[in-house]
């Protein structure tokens, strides 16, 4: 296993910055209200004893004109000053806080963050549907030491998206942090119990309440019926943001946290492989790809596709995180086979950061319950850790123990040709 060192030099420009964002907080509101379901209350949250991070604007911004979505050549379009905040609390206006880049339509910008729960076990369920549309992907721990997605869309809105699985506790965060809708197929009783208590019902989408292929895109691809039932499932974004207009909570909040540079921080260690185990059962690889500036996935010693174009899947930026994660048999039925976990995603933590083919080192930060209040990344001296301006994904673990980090990339087409000849 490597050793991480910290790498970071103090920039007093961006602790001014911090300083100068708080202040202005204090002479305005941000805060908007929502439309709340007759059923919705309000539970009380364990919250950080530290200075909580300002929520993100609810107020509409002004989009900038004829917006492109940019991915190389950003800074033909888009070039901020250094004194310009691109996050973690102010965003220039038109750009969207989950990717740092301007929204591609008003469309885009007007609608709200919906987080889609997509499968990723077993490996038949592979290739999904759209997972490089999305502008955001958490992968977490679902049980059973496999993983699920939360992809998290707003700038592309796919008519499919999938294969659609079941919501956990943790997603109750992932919707307040990103002031978003979720999407899922369902969930186990005591958990549906909590969302019920706690939750806004207008802003939950699923089939197991009701919302059906005509209503809101939940249909059934029976072609890939040899998966499982339970993997036939796919979701249109278009429906859902539409249904949620007809419940007047289709608004497009703002979620403060990514701080976002083109010019990458000093201090990066050279980082080109990041390979994860989990449990034996699965393993994720993540190689930097010079020609393209991003990072690729394997699932399993295979390229990991996306079914919507072939192509692999990908990001500007990896973040991994280490969580606490504590064991709740109670949220699923006595008699289950597996049992599940509250992720405690509040408070702070270590972060691993990478992009460019570099790494850095520093933590993750959520002082509040607050709508809108997303995680935001620092390093020790608590200025931001700047993100690539583009797509990231985000990895929840245990621990880091499992991740081995190398320089060197593995070769991974003599592990595909090996794999072949395993099943042949």
């Amino acid at each position: 296993m490597a050793v991480l060192g910290r790498m970071r030099l103090s920039t007093l420009a961006r602790v001014c910055i911090l300083a100068a964002g708080l202040a202005i907080w204090t002479l305005i509101n941000l805060a908007q209200s929502e439309p709340k379901a007759s059923a919705a209350t309000s539970t009380p949250r364990p919250t950080a004893t530290s200075t909580p991070i300002p929520t993100a604007a609810a107020t509409a911004d002004n989009a900038l004109k004829a917006p492109r979505l940019i991915q190389t050549a950003v800074s033909d379009f888009y070039a901020p000053q250094r004194s310009e905040a691109v996050g973690p609390i102010s965003y220039p206006s038109g750009v969207n806080p989950l990717t740092g880049l301007p929204y591609p339509n008003e469309e885009a910008r007007a609608r709200r963050n919906l987080i889609v729960k997509v499968s990723n076990w077993p490996p038949k369920v592979r290739p999904q549907h759209a997972i490089n549309q999305a502008d955001l992907v958490f992968e977490m721990e679902s049980e059973g030491g496999v993983t699920r997605f939360a992809a998290i869309f707003r700038s592309n809105a796919p008519e499919k998206v999938g294969s659609v699985r079941s919501a956990r506790l943790v997603d109750m965060e992932l919707l307040t942090m990103y002031a978003a809708l979720l999407a899922y197929s369902g969930t186990s009783g005591p958990v549906r119990d909590i969302y019920k208590a706690r939750l806004n019902r207008y802003l939950l989408l699923s089939p197991s309440l009701g919302d059906n292929c005509e209503s809101a895109g939940f249909c059934r691809d029976q072609s890939v019926i040899d998966r499982g039932y339970e993997h036939t499932l796919f979701g249109d974004t278009r429906q859902m943001w539409q249904t949620a207009s007809q419940r007047d909570v289709n608004i497009g909040f703002r979620a403060a946290g990514f701080a976002f540079d083109l010019k990458p921080d000093d201090g990066g260690r050279d980082i080109n492989d990041i390979y994860m185990n989990w449990y034996d059962r699965t393993d994720t690889r993540w190689q930097y790809d010079e020609d393209s500036g991003r990072y690729l996935r394997y699932s399993d010693g295979l390229p990991h596709l996306d079914a919507a174009d072939n192509t692999q899947l990908w990001a500007d930026n990896l973040v991994m995180l280490q969580v606490l994660h504590k064991r709740r048999p109670d949220l699923f039925e006595p008699g289950a086979l597996n049992e599940s976990s509250e992720v405690a995603l509040w408070g702070q933590g270590p972060a691993l950061v990478m992009r460019e083919g570099k790494l850095y080192r520093g933590n993750w930060r959520r002082l509040h319950h607050n709508r809108g209040g997303a995680l935001s990344l620092i390093y020790g001296d608590e200025t931001p850790i700047m993100l690539k301006p583009g797509r990231t994904w985000v990895t929840v673990l245990r621990s880091f123990e499992d991740i081995a980090i190398n320089n060197s990339q593995a070769d991974m087409s003599a592990t595909a040709t090996a794999i072949a000849s395993a099943e042949d």
